[in-house]
């Protein structure tokens, strides 16, 4: 019962929160930024009990794809909060949001028993470790969209709405690559713990895992060397961001689906 309410509360306050500031960035209601984070904060809270009560289990983890797909969102809108307070993030909340809300959906209402014993702490740290990289790329991906809006609205002389409430583009642009240099720093910190404390990272069930990672790895740090020595902006980093996500995202949660789709 108490997952149940706290995943409703959860959903309302995402969906509540990213309307507002949907009506906010359309110019239809005056930009309230307290409102959306009071109700950002009380679905974080919401979907904070969610998470504790789906992903534990008995001298283990619930490890399955809808928990740790709403585990990595609720990072995301945790982060989202604690960031908006010195940086203007909060518009990348009408997208993440709703699919916060979505994740927590998922994990209630489409539950998976893929309970995990043994973890040593080497192990947690990977975890750790990795479900922030996802976290903090998303969230760079989510800032990527918006800067491709953002370019796009320039571009036609679009210059009413959204872009009279977003922030400049090179304070867009700029946070976009901070967090990337986050999730970098946590990505990094995924593969070398993943290399010390799991045995055989390329066996068959790991391997397309292993490899994936490893190939948005090089494709972040690719962009940043581009962004660094070349300058590189505009819509060849946000094309270039939105690729890498995808190639991380189907590194864990595509070679799950696939292998849970081959073994059923």
């Amino acid at each position: 019962m108490l997952t149940l309410f706290s995943a409703l509360v959860a959903v309302v306050f995402y969906c509540t929160a990213a309307c507002r500031q949907m009506l906010s960035l359309t110019r239809r209601l005056p930009v309230r930024q307290g409102l959306v984070s009071a109700a950002g904060a009380l679905a974080v809270v919401g979907h904070g009990i969610v998470v504790y009560t789906t992903l534990r289990a008995h001298d283990g983890l619930n490890l399955g794809i809808s928990e740790t797909i709403s585990l990595v969102f609720f990072l995301i809108a945790a982060l989202l909060l604690l960031a908006s307070i010195k940086k203007p993030v909060m518009p990348a909340a009408v997208g993440l949001y709703p699919l916060a809300a979505l994740s927590v959906i998922g994990a209630v209402g489409f539950p998976e028993s893929s309970i995990e014993y043994g973890f040593t702490p080497g192990m947690l740290a990977h975890i750790a470790t990795s479900v922030l990289a996802y976290a903090f790329l998303i969230m760079a991906a989510g800032q990527a969209v918006l800067l491709a809006v953002q370019t796009r609205a320039l571009k036609h002389n679009h210059l009413r709405g959204i872009i009279q409430v977003l922030p400049p583009l090179t304070t867009m642009e700029r946070l976009m690559f901070e967090l990337i240099i986050c999730g970098m720093v946590f990505l990094t910190a995924s593969i070398i713990s993943g290399f010390l404390f799991i045995n055989d990272l390329f066996a068959q069930h790991l391997a397309h895992k292993t490899v994936l990672s490893l190939l948005a790895w090089v494709l972040f740090s690719i962009l940043l060397w581009g962004r660094y020595q070349r300058g590189w902006r505009g819509p060849w980093a946000i094309r270039w961001t939105l690729g890498a996500v995808v190639v991380l995202i189907l590194a864990y949660f595509g070679t799950r689906l696939i292998i849970q789709l081959l073994h059923g």
